[in-house]
């Protein structure tokens, strides 16, 4: 099988057989050779719909064993079904079964039939976790998405997009074809594994027999409990703009469309937890901006890291004192600490001594707030209790490697080419690393939106079908205005990466408030990945 090796930043390295039909034979060596140990350095596989991603453990090198390992690839048995067979119930009453029929030129009840008439094939999953991308289905259910996106699809919700069919794992907005319901359960993140549709798996959609089978259960994040009297803790005050419980997040599961998450700044809170003795990837709260607010409960040791600003404790008798970030302070029962405005950057990690006791989910006590997993953004009145598993003393005084920016600066970003750059003009390449672009107020954890005085345009013309995505990749949609992914990024998207950031700048994206500029600066990328013959 050839093959084309594609850098996609640090971090990952997309797979594209030549043959596009040959994705699923791949995807089957590549998962046999994973289970079997012999892909080093490889976390975990993204299938999408003509690549596979590999997300790495480290940086990619010329002439690695990984290289070797891939060109080494063994292609045996079918290109199929590779694990497992599971049937859905559907009641067929969407709100676009008649006007999908319509644009099909069949009566709704032949497209119902049509629907379930042969067995579809899990492809891949992105989107939201949970929503699997199934192919393979009546080769004449071709219909375009809706020309207006939703601003709510219903769980349950079965739908038609191309000649994919998926079923929406829960309530996001979306713009397919609703042609029914289901009960069926797709995503539970108390479930092992939490997505019931695997890449690999066969489904076949069957008529319900009643209205019930499809009513989606509803999913709720269970209350934060009170902590018990006499334990330490912090009560929540004022949240600001948002605040968000954040750790190491949770590689793993990026196959079932959940992005590993975490905090935006990862050395931001790395540097937070060693102030205060604590593990590297304990829990902190995210605050985006000032306005954050918390009193102790019982003698709290915290730190504050990130953003700059102001930083005040006041104590019950009313006396305020100054404190200083990337510093460990000592709070009495009842003292106050309020986060400012920040002078420079946009958000800021709080650790307490012993971490905050949180119920993790799929192994993380991280908050992504479009996927339903974690606990809910902080609000006034909830209480966090401190666990007190502490790793050792406090920590010194840190320094913040990188100067921050502020409203109205401009920030040079290194960055590598990315997997599509070859789907734009020179010129628009050009374009990009020349002209600053401005990030916007649309930005958040999912990615920067930037604008520029000029938009960039493709040398290509269509569609590119749904790939992995890595944290940094700047995807490009029709309008030729740029998005940066942060660490709340779809794992897969249809729009073509020109670049990707150089891992040591990632943390400083989180950083940037609207208003500031970025400069691309062009650095060379890891040394060349040719094609070849596994």
């Amino acid at each position: 099988m050839q093959l084309n090796f594609l850098p996609a930043g640090a971090s990952g390295l997309l797979l594209e057989p030549e043959q596009p039909h040959d994705v699923n034979r791949l995807l089957a060596a590549l998962q046999r050779a994973l289970e079997q140990g012999s892909l080093p350095g490889v976390r975990e596989l993204v299938p999408a719909a003509r690549t596979v991603l590999l997300l790495l453990e480290r940086p990619l090198e010329d002439d690695t064993a990984l290289l070797r390992a891939v060109r080494a690839l063994r292609f045996t048995g079918g290109a199929g079904s590779t694990g497992g067979h599971v049937e859905i119930p559907v009641v067929y009453d969407g709100e676009d079964l008649a006007e999908t029929a319509r644009l099909l030129g069949i009566s709704p009840e032949e497209l119902i039939r049509r629907h379930g008439s042969r067995d579809y094939l899990v492809a891949f999953s992105g989107f939201a976790p949970g929503f699997a991308y199934l192919t393979g289905g009546h080769p004449e259910l071709d219909v375009p998405r809706k020309a207006s996106p939703r601003v709510r699809v219903p769980a349950g919700a079965v739908a038609l997009a191309g000649r994919y069919s998926a079923v929406y794992p829960g309530a996001s907005p979306g713009g397919w074809q609703l042609i029914g319901r289901t009960a069926a359960e797709v995503w539970n993140p108390e479930r092992d594994p939490p997505a019931l549709l695997q890449p690999g798996m066969t489904v076949r959609f069957t008529e319900a027999g009643s209205a019930a089978e499809g009513t989606a259960p509803q999913r709720r994040s269970p209350p934060a409990r009170e902590p018990a009297s006499g334990s330490a803790a912090v009560h929540v005050l004022s949240t600001g703009l948002q605040a968000l419980l954040q750790d190491g997040g949770r590689p793993g599961y990026a196959a079932q469309g959940v992005p590993a998450s975490g905090a935006a700044d990862a050395s931001a809170r790395q540097r937070a937890n060693r102030l205060v003795g604590n593990q590297p990837a304990a829990p902190v709260i995210e605050a985006l901006g000032g306005g954050l607010e918390l009193r102790a409960r019982g003698p709290v040791t915290a730190a504050v890291s990130g953003a700059s600003g102001p930083l005040t404790v006041t104590a019950a008798d009313g006396r305020t004192v100054q404190e200083h970030r990337e510093h460990a302070f000592a709070l009495d029962d009842g003292d106050i600490v309020r986060l400012g405005p920040p002078a420079a950057g946009l958000r800021s990690c709080v650790a307490v001594r012993g971490g905050f006791r949180v119920t993790g989910q799929l192994g993380s006590a991280s908050t992504v707030l479009l996927s339903g997993l974690g606990p809910p953004a902080l609000r006034p009145g909830d209480v966090r209790a401190i666990s007190g598993d502490t790793a050792g003393p406090v920590g010194n005084p840190e320094t913040v490697p990188l100067r921050l920016p502020g409203d109205g600066d401009t920030v040079t970003v290194e960055v590598t080419p990315g997997p599509r750059a070859d789907w734009f003009t020179s010129a628009a390449l050009t374009l990009f690393h020349g002209q600053p672009w401005l990030v916007t107020p649309a930005s958040g954890r999912v990615g920067l939106r930037l604008s520029g005085r000029r938009a960039l345009s493709r040398a290509r013309n269509g569609e590119l079908d749904s790939e992995g995505m890595v944290r940094g990749a700047v995807q490009v949609p029709p309008d030729g205005q740029p998005v940066v992914f942060l660490a709340d990024h779809p794992v897969t998207g249809g729009y073509p990466v020109i670049a990707c950031v150089a891992a040591r700048h990632l943390d400083l994206l989180a950083q940037l408030p609207p208003g500031v500029c970025i400069r691309f600066r062009p650095v060379s990328p890891s040394p060349a990945t040719e094609g070849g013959e596994p």
